[in-house]
């Protein structure tokens, strides 16, 4: 049962089951009240008959009860006693009364008169002798026995009330046999019995091949996948069917999965060798002043040895945020104004060798937005950095409300970004070929990490030309309200 393919065609078998099983108590229920009632109806028309007899007046040992093995007759009076049978009815049951021999002494039906003294003298007849009347009302119904020379067999009873001439009210109990309906719901029963079981057998053996076809693919996946896990080959791909179904989709879903992470690892490798890449020059060339410094005391560089430490220090925390956003940090949820926080972050830049123009409208409450302040700061400073890096002579920040959100641009008069080169500077440890200088160019992190900053708090960072010559980019983040 641990097979997806047994507990389908298990599952199929039992709701099958189930529906023929209802479907069948369904349809022998109904056979057999339909074979009752025409039973009933054979037993309400000998009753009426023999009724009607009683009600002409025909004594009780004349009555014609027809064939007494398909349709016993008992006849009571209104004390319950038997006053007339079918010959040879040996027993009964379920009339009310078992007995099959009549009452001693039985008053019988009055007849008419001699037609002598009715007739006139000019030979009319005389009035028609008295006669009684048969109910009208709905016989009543009800299933049992009777045995008939010898023959025991189950009947179902109709009870029909008549009067004769003498205001006697009689109950006349007719039966009409119930073997054929008996015969006839056997039957059913037996052939249902007989094949349940073949159809059950055909439906878990159609479900289990089907379930197996419909598997096939989702087994060459999970061996692909197999395969690929043993090989760490994240470049295979697991097989498409050529069909449209969920399986299809699946396996496309899979696919793309592994082309995320085949794309995620292969990132994560890159910057691995160019994180290692990038600390090893500061730390060798700190090394370098530091054992040239312990040889050589006054030849120890200390500016040098401190510009190199801070670069470090500001990698490697470039280097911490980076893996901290990787791995799913979100954004906090404190309200900042980001006009404030510019200007916080312009006045704490004292060693630019350009000042900064900044630009922030007066109605600050209209620019606050949600998100993590220190992570924010650290994306106006890098965008900062990189304009003093490449300006002649003048950097600006200006912040305004835009678009439902709140935008902040750094402008700059450099040589610009080239339109083919927009997108790229904002990949991980990519300098353009006028910054790969490590001594005025970054380590290719700080506008890559802006991007995902600005991501991550919903909004984005592009970049543009600013008129003739500089580039422009601008921070939009979406206003806290």
């Amino acid at each position: 049962m641990r097979s997806v393919r047994a507990r389908a065609a298990l599952g199929a078998t039992l709701v099958v089951a189930l529906a023929l099983a209802a479907a069948g108590l369904a349809v022998l229920l109904v056979l057999r009240a339909n074979l009752t009632d025409q039973a009933g109806l054979q037993a309400e028309v000998a009753a009426r008959e023999v009724a009607g007899q009683l009600a002409l007046g025909v004594p009780y040992d004349r009555l014609e009860t027809g064939d007494e093995e398909d349709h016993p007759v008992q006849v009571t009076d209104e004390d319950g006693r038997v006053v007339a049978v079918s010959k040879d009815l040996e027993a009964i049951s379920g009339t009310g009364t078992d007995r099959v021999t009549r009452a001693p002494a039985p008053t019988p039906s009055p007849t008419a008169e001699d037609g002598d003294d009715d007739d006139d003298d000019d030979g009319t007849d005389g009035p028609d002798p008295a006669r009684g009347e048969v109910s009208t009302d709905d016989p009543d119904f009800a299933n049992g026995t009777a045995t008939v020379d010898g023959d025991r067999a189950d009947y179902r009873f109709a009870s029909v009330e008549a009067t004769n001439a003498a205001g006697l009210t009689l109950t006349v109990h007719a039966g009409a046999p119930l073997a054929a309906e008996q015969r006839a719901v056997g039957s059913v029963r037996g052939a249902m019995l007989t094949g349940l079981p073949v159809v059950l057998l055909v439906v878990a053996g159609v479900t289990w091949l089907v379930t197996r076809r419909a598997l096939r693919p989702v087994e060459g996946i999970r061996r692909e996948m197999a395969a690929i896990t043993a090989s760490e080959d994240l470049s295979r791909r697991v097989p498409e069917p050529g069909s449209h179904d969920e399986v299809a989709r699946l396996a496309r879903t899979t696919n793309e999965t592994l082309t995320a992470l085949e794309a995620s690892v292969e990132r994560q490798r890159r910057f691995v060798a160019d994180a290692s890449h990038e600390l090893r020059s500061p730390i060798a060339s700190l090394r370098t002043q530091l054992e040239v410094g312990a040889a050589h005391p006054e030849l120890l560089d200390v500016t040098g040895a401190v510009a190199d430490t801070v670069r470090l220090q500001a990698l490697a925390a470039d280097l911490l945020l980076l893996a901290r956003l990787d791995a799913g940090e979100r954004p906090g949820t404190a309200l900042l104004e980001l006009g404030a926080l510019v200007r916080e972050e312009v006045s704490q830049r004292t060693g630019d060798r350009i000042p900064v123009a900044v630009s922030v409208p007066e109605e600050a409450g209209g620019l606050e937005v949600t998100g993590s302040r220190t992570q924010l700061a650290r994306v106006v400073g890098n965008l900062l950095d990189n304009a003093e890096r490449h300006a002649r002579s003048a950097v600006a920040v200006a912040v305004r409300a835009e678009g439902g959100g709140v935008a902040v641009e750094v402008t700059d008069d450099g040589d610009g970004v080239a339109e083919a080169e927009r997108e790229r500077i904002f990949e991980r440890f990519v300098r353009l070929d006028d910054a790969r200088t490590r001594d005025e160019g970054g380590a290719g992190l700080g506008l890559a990490l802006a991007r995902d900053v600005a991501v991550r708090h919903g909004g984005r960072l592009t970049v543009t030309g600013a008129g003739e010559r500089g580039a422009r980019f601008t921070l939009w983040l979406p206003d806290a309200r």
